[in-house]
């Protein structure tokens, strides 16, 4: 029910193959920590416009890579850490540089292989499987733990290595992507922190939250003017609960 009613929301997302070759994807990931993703974006774009090459990037000062990749935050440590995981990446594949061998070896195998590189922690290396490769691991952000939470799906406060293990657990294999992509989406339009836009959420009657908020004993944001409608009808349904997608005006 709520993959199906997120997703009517939200297209559907399908895995379609890698969005870029593994380790980029591997050194985009370690910019995106604790940013956003435009400046993870733009400092992966700078670095790769002065390092064609990954040789080139493991071989820099690390104090040059440092300032190109400044945008993306947290330079000096990240910095660091790209390069010694690229250490560890060259010699494991022979300077290769192929990691293709994660998409075939054992799921537990592969998740500690990745997480045995410095810095790499389970939301890192369930990215690189899943999006790398369509594999059935449950990254945890701050928006799937938020949304999963109020939902019900996850006790309160539970720490995000077991949140990985138990939306992984509750979760069939082909539901991961969808469920990752839609939840993040869900996180930033509507199911916010710290006050979610419950008016336009359409989980409403499946949601835990949702249920304290009602009866004032849970923060919630009314509902922006722009999505409001001239007609009571439609206001009270949005306010109040969940109407099919194709019913909204607006």
């Amino acid at each position: 029910m709520v993959l199906d009613r997120l997703g009517e929301r939200y297209e559907h997302p399908t895995w379609a193959g890698p969005r870029v070759d593994t380790v980029s994807e591997l050194v985009l990931t370690i910019l995106s920590q604790n940013t956003a993703d435009t400046n993870s974006f733009r400092a992966f774009t700078l670095l790769r416009a002065r390092y064609p090459t990954w040789d080139e990037v493991l071989a820099a000062p690390t104090d040059e890579l440092e300032d190109v990749i400044r945008p993306g935050g947290l330079a000096p440590t990240k910095s660091r850490r790209i390069q010694h995981v690229l250490a560890e990446v060259h010699d494991a594949t022979r300077g290769t540089w192929d990691l293709s061998f994660l998409g075939t070896m054992p799921m537990d195998e592969a998740r500690e292989w990745l997480i045995a590189l410095p810095g790499i922690g389970r939301k890192t290396a369930s990215i690189i499987l899943l999006f790398g490769f369509g594999r059935p691991a449950m990254p945890v952000d701050t928006h799937v733990h938020r949304v999963a939470t109020r939902l019900g799906m996850l006790p309160s406060r539970t720490p995000l290595p077991r949140a990985h293990d138990l939306l992984e657990e509750v979760l069939e294999p082909d539901e991961m992507y969808p469920f990752h992509v839609e939840t993040i989406r869900h996180g930033r339009d509507t199911c916010r922190a710290p006050r979610p836009i419950c008016g336009l959420c359409p989980l409403t009657d499946v949601c835990a939250y949702y249920v304290l908020a009602a009866k004032g004993k849970a923060p919630m944001a009314p509902v922006p003017r722009a999505a409001r409608s001239d007609e009571a009808r439609y206001h009270d349904q949005l306010i109040h609960g969940w109407m099919p997608p194709e019913e909204r005006l607006g």
